[in-house]
């Protein structure tokens, strides 16, 4: 949970026209997401607007608003977000030092993450279930430390073995909002992606 300061300051605008109020609250939700890391949910939208004014709709004002631009909202993790326009990649990649948001995964990470994504909550010993092989404490640890996974609850096997489960990050990495938005099983074999339903 994040930290968040107690902050005293007018929401509702009571003394504007409603068509600045409106503006103005459009600007404070598209400043909250462009200053954000993560998805802000509609409840915290909520907070810097009036009691009453619909954060949908002026999500939906914001969305329009920046038609053309470079960037666009998005929805992620059950929030919203701001994110460039795939187009404009490949100029980000030529021109700016992104290596920070660089996941720098190899494919085996991606899939043993697939796994986790399908399958959670589930063991290590579940993943060597489904790669025929153990999965290493190294993988897991990266997978960990990038946030993409987290613990899950205790198995109920003997010993409690952790189980591990996606993460917030995992849904933004990805550019989901919620796992019911992951590729169907089905889909991945047809593609070739994936070759049997035991290995996703």
């Amino acid at each position: 949970m994040s930290k968040r300061a107690t902050v005293d300051f007018d929401r509702e605008l009571a003394d504007l026209p409603a068509e600045l109020r409106w503006r103005e609250w459009m600007r404070r939700i598209e400043a909250v997401l462009f200053a954000s890391a993560s998805p802000v949910a509609p409840q915290d939208l909520a907070r810097i607007v009036g009691q009453g004014a619909s954060v949908d709709l002026l999500i939906e004002d914001l969305a329009a608003d920046l038609e053309g631009r470079s960037f666009e909202l998005a929805r992620s993790a059950g929030g919203w977000i701001l994110r460039t326009r795939q187009a404009y990649a490949p100029a980000i990649r030529a021109a700016a030092d992104v290596s920070a948001q660089d996941l720098d995964l190899r494919a085996f990470d991606v899939a043993v993450l697939a796994a986790v994504a399908y399958h959670q909550p589930i063991t290590r010993d579940g993943l060597k279930d489904i790669f025929g092989k153990e999965i290493s404490r190294d993988l897991i640890g990266r997978l960990h430390a990038r946030e993409l996974i987290g613990t899950g609850p205790r198995s109920p096997r003997r010993g409690a073995p952790l189980t591990f489960v996606t993460t917030e990050k995992f849904l933004t990495a990805f550019g989901l909002d919620s796992l019911r938005d992951l590729p169907d099983r089905e889909q991945l074999e047809d593609a070739g992606i994936a070759k049997s339903p035991s290995v996703l």
